[in-house]
């Protein structure tokens, strides 16, 4: 069964086919991430203490950037032409949604690039292995202990609350809309609830965000299908069938 939208609901959006084609791979890529850091994290544990974080990063600076959420990064960088895109193709029928999801969650992005502190780590570690006295090292020390505690404070939790609020919000405007399908919105509706735990809240919010991992992974999959799709469809100015079973 194929569920269509009109050229005349969703016309407008034609010229914005490189953004949705950018939005679908950077839905992948980010699918692509959760293995990898995984193994990551597996192959090798992040550690407790400052002065194993500053020798690790001194051993190997891309392992000890990697455990300090390297890959995070890319993942936050990748979200915003995938939020962009999501609020252009549900502009038509929810734009009041849609906007509102696009500030909120790029707000949220803002709020975590300037909590992650993996570059400073490293800085810090060079200056550790170079200081001449016991005096510099232990002040080297009491910074990156500020930096670890900074990793996980107020930004951190504005960026998750802020995200998962996003995430609810357009699984939300996808309801109502034919464009994504039926699966979809619900996919992204249970990510978004296990997201509202933030990872830092002890065992519970660990529990949650690995829980999380599968069906956001599931719904990048299936937004990814539909964005393509409609970067196809728009570039040709033809009328977009998207299969209602998505």
């Amino acid at each position: 069964m194929i569920a269509q939208e009109s050229v005349s609901r969703i016309g407008n959006t034609a010229q914005w086919h490189w953004l949705f084609k950018v939005g679908s791979l950077a839905a992948l890529i980010n699918v692509a991430i959760i293995p990898t850091q995984i193994i990551v994290y597996m192959i090798s544990p992040p550690p407790t203490l400052v002065i194993d974080w500053f020798n690790l990063l001194h051993n190997s600076a891309l392992l000890g950037l990697l455990n300090l959420d390297l890959l995070y990064l890319l993942n936050n960088l990748l979200l915003i032409p995938i939020y962009m895109a999501l609020c252009i193709a549900l502009k038509p029928t929810h734009e009041s949604i849609a906007i509102t999801a696009l500030i909120i969650g790029l707000v949220g992005i803002a709020a975590y690039m300037p909590s992650n502190a993996a570059f400073e780590m490293l800085a810090l570690s060079k200056q550790y292995a170079n200081a001449a006295t016991p005096a510099q090292q232990s002040i080297l020390l009491a910074a990156g202990q500020a930096l670890i505690v900074k990793n996980e404070g107020t930004a951190f939790l504005v960026y998750y609350i802020l995200n998962a609020v996003a995430l609810l919000l357009f699984a939300f405007a996808m309801l109502r809309s034919r464009i994504f399908g039926k699966r979809t919105p619900y996919v992204g509706i249970g990510a978004g609830l296990l997201m509202i735990v933030p990872s830092t809240f002890g065992t519970i919010g660990l529990i949650f965000a690995f829980v999380s991992l599968l069906p956001w992974a599931i719904f990048s999959i299936l937004i990814a299908r539909t964005l393509f799709q409609l970067s196809r469809n728009n570039q040709a100015e033809t009328e977009i069938a998207v299969p209602a079973n998505l």
